[in-house]
């Protein structure tokens, strides 16, 4: 057979697999995200990397043979809509899996729901840290694998003196409690904390303080829309050229998109996903990006390629476990599940339920974009393995937070 036999043999063999594919019975599975309201900052991306990987999925052949058919809901940045509609994958949509959840507020909305009618929840955002479920698996980065490397950062180049802004609510005020913890074992000091509601666009208070206290560092755990008004303000202080911002958070709404060159250039994040990483996975990512939602789409966010790893971690789980059910799926990720991402190898944690992943450093850039600093490999949820084994533990299903213990 020559080569041009051998290539459609093989193409009208795809086709078949997935005409195949498309005429079983559908796997339901379920997304709710803010893809209105005052998050959709956040949203927006996270929704369209749901669209694509359940896309990406079904063109490979599906799930077991069988195409996924996606379910999605608008929460409009209203948490009780985050618990009626899962409320309604679970009982009326029949899905397989529910993913979904933007702030920590949202998951502990959807996490009681998917426990208690025994659906599978990934949570795929970053968030603050501690939750140990073994119906949930959550596929963000933590504070534990985030913070050290960025504080090392600052400190290693010389700055020591902190202060820490952040949204006034359970991520802002857990994470800056890792904050302080992480300074102080860095050789650090934290001169001064400020807690900020979601709603304030205002800084001026806040400007007068760093002023004041003359930090070298401005940890920002700012969040939302309003928060990025922080930023420009910032700068029109002439604050930027005496201060360093270093953010956890910077980046995931596309901050440094919507501020002027002047206003991001030079502020220093952490994630394990930035748009500039140079592996060909990344790349294959993007061409695949850009080729369903054009070549000028702002910038795909880390939230973004967390959500694409957990439907692709999922769709490995249930195709080792050869099955959908729950406990049969939890299992086979629990084995070690490991997906290359666009922002490199990701694996689940078995005893957590947490992801082992790389973490990028990287500084907005005057091309609304970062530049990669650094690159730390396979970072562990070293917290999260200290005080939760659902492997030993199976029916723990809290959430510890920094002064926490192990049992």
């Amino acid at each position: 057979m020559n080569r041009a036999s051998q290539w459609f043999a093989i193409c009208c063999a795809a086709i078949s697999f997935q005409i195949q594919a498309a005429e079983k019975e559908p796997i339901v599975v379920g997304s709710v995200l803010d893809e209105t309201g005052a998050l959709n900052v956040y949203g927006k991306a996270m929704a369209d990397a749901t669209k694509l990987a359940i896309k990406s999925i079904n063109d490979a052949g599906g799930v077991l043979g069988r195409p996924l058919k996606l379910v999605t809901y608008d929460a409009q940045s209203d948490n009780a809509k985050y618990t009626s509609y899962s409320n309604q994958l679970a009982l009326r949509d029949r899905a397989a899996v529910i993913m979904g959840g933007i702030t920590s507020a949202s998951r502990e909305a959807i996490r009681p729901v998917a426990d208690r009618n025994k659906t599978l929840y990934f949570y795929n955002e970053q968030y603050e840290g501690g939750v140990c479920d073994k119906n949930v698996f959550l596929t963000g980065v933590v504070p534990s694998q985030q913070i050290p490397p960025l504080v090392d950062w600052a400190i290693k180049s010389g700055k020591k003196k902190f202060y820490v802004l952040a949204a006034d609510y359970n991520y802002g005020h857990i994470s800056t409690d890792w904050v302080k913890q992480y300074v102080t074992k860095a050789g650090g000091t934290v001169v001064g904390a400020e807690f900020i509601p979601l709603d304030v666009s205002e800084f001026g208070s806040v400007i007068s303080k760093l002023q004041e206290a003359k930090p070298d560092v401005v940890f920002s755990l700012l969040v939302g829309g309003n928060h990025i008004a922080f930023y420009r303000q910032f700068a029109s202080a002439g604050l930027s050229s005496r201060m360093q911002i270093a953010s956890a958070t910077f980046g995931l709404g596309n901050e440094q998109v919507v501020l002027g060159p002047k206003e991001a250039n030079g502020i220093v994040v952490a994630f394990p996903y930035v748009q500039e990483d140079p592996s060909d996975a990344n790349k294959k990512f993007r061409e695949e990006w850009s080729k369903t939602y054009g070549s000028n789409y702002p910038y795909i966010t880390d939230s973004a390629a967390t959500v694409w790893n957990g439907w692709h971690l999922w769709a490995l789980g249930v195709e080792k476990a050869g099955s959908t059910d729950r406990d049969k799926v939890i299992k086979a990720l629990e084995s070690g599940i490991s997906f290359e991402g666009p922002g490199g190898k990701v694996s689940i944690d078995p005893t957590t339920h947490h992801v082992v992943q790389n973490v990028h450093i990287a500084r907005a850039d005057d091309k609304h974009g970062f530049a990669i600093i650094s690159e730390e490999k396979s970072v562990a949820p070293s917290f999260e393995r200290s005080v939760c084994d659902l492997v030993a533990k199976p029916n723990t299903a809290k959430q510890f937070t920094p002064s926490a213990k192990a049992n």
